[in-house]
């Protein structure tokens, strides 16, 4: 088998877990800012980076909504949107499952339309141009009441068929699940999946409310699951996927270095676990980072970086066709690479 560096980077991946706004790097922060006339306490990029570095969620929540202050019209969201697609091309990711979080832009008086369209048209454009499928995830923002998430709901239904699932971000830390459990029936009814955040800063407990009173078709971090051996257990047997994002969770002190990340107990453990990027600009890693950290410092070796790669189309909402050809794919790159080496 070749090294494992060159492996990550061949491998088809999906990411399951990108919030687009966290994909907003500092020179197109800055630019932005410029052209929509909006102050920001920054000077530089290289001012912008040490900003970067955060004691907890809430830290970096604070900084990343003050961050999404420069997104005014579609265009704003073209740009973002399809310079996350440019960068992600470089890591072969093949498919996305993209958050975004409207209520953050429709409470600055930004229409919604002017949110999703510049959205769809970054994702129509990355088909085309490096041909990367990708389906949409709208957030409610657990800090705000359900009431706010009604609304931004009703704002979303004319827009249903290009919406797959909602979910559930921002600060976990005393918002529940179970605060939200009447607007994702609502959301169920018409037709949409749903995807929860849950055990990452908050309890086990959260896990098991966003699987049992919100359906969660999969779980976002869940790292804290582990607590709880009949949750794990729960989680198995109902194939519900685990989106980790490991730079991430050292970035907010989740766990306070690699080393100490349970991700190998949870793979190991027979979860549906993949690997996800999360908010990548502010984080300084993208997906292949995120592999390369396991990889270096958690001793994942070539079958488990395989496996991780099938786990992330596995734990799509691809149909079931479209997940069996990104399945080949990856097979199919494997004998490739293997081909490769030298008798």
């Amino acid at each position: 088998m070749t090294d494992l560096s060159t492996l990550v980077k061949k491998l088809p991946k999906a990411e399951l877990h990108v919030h687009i706004e966290g994909t907003l790097e500092p020179e197109l922060l800055i630019k932005l800012a410029q052209k929509n006339k909006i102050d920001i306490p920054y000077k530089s990029v290289s001012e912008i980076k040490q900003a970067y570095q955060f004691r907890n969620l809430e830290a970096f929540l604070e900084l990343y909504y003050q961050a999404t202050n420069v997104l005014v019209d579609q265009t704003d969201f073209y740009h973002l949107t399809i310079a996350y697609f440019e960068r992600i091309a470089q890591d072969n990711v093949r498919h996305v499952e993209l958050f975004f979080d409207p209520q953050a832009h429709v409470s600055r008086g930004v229409h919604f339309s002017e949110v999703i369209e510049g959205i769809l048209q970054g994702m129509e454009e990355a088909r085309a141009r490096f041909n990367i499928t990708s389906k949409l995830i709208l957030c409610f923002l657990r800090h705000l009441s359900e009431e706010s998430a009604f609304d931004m709901l009703k704002m979303a239904l004319p827009y249903r068929n290009y919406i797959t699932a909602v979910g559930l971000d921002s600060a976990e830390k005393d918002h529940p699940p179970k605060n939200f459990e009447r607007v994702f029936t609502q959301a169920r009814l018409e037709g949409f999946l749903t995807v929860v955040h849950a055990g990452e800063e908050g309890p086990a407990d959260y896990v098991r409310q966003a699987i049992e009173l919100l359906k969660a078709r999969r779980i976002d971090h869940g790292v804290r699951c582990a607590e709880d051996p009949e949750l794990v257990k729960k989680l198995i047997e109902l194939k519900i996927p685990l989106t980790v994002c490991p730079i991430s969770n050292i970035k907010l002190k989740v766990f306070s270095k690699i080393t100490d990340h349970n991700i190998r107990a949870l793979y190991d453990s027979g979860l549906l676990v993949t690997i996800n990027s999360d908010d990548p600009a502010f984080f300084g890693g993208y997906i292949n980072d995120n592999f390369m950290e396991l990889v270096d410092h958690l001793r994942f070796q070539a079958p488990e970086i395989i496996q991780l790669c099938k786990n992330s189309f596995m734990a799509s909402f691809l149909d079931s066709g479209s997940k069996e050809e990104y399945l080949k794919l990856i097979d199919d790159t494997v004998k490739e690479l293997m081909a490769e080496q030298p008798a």
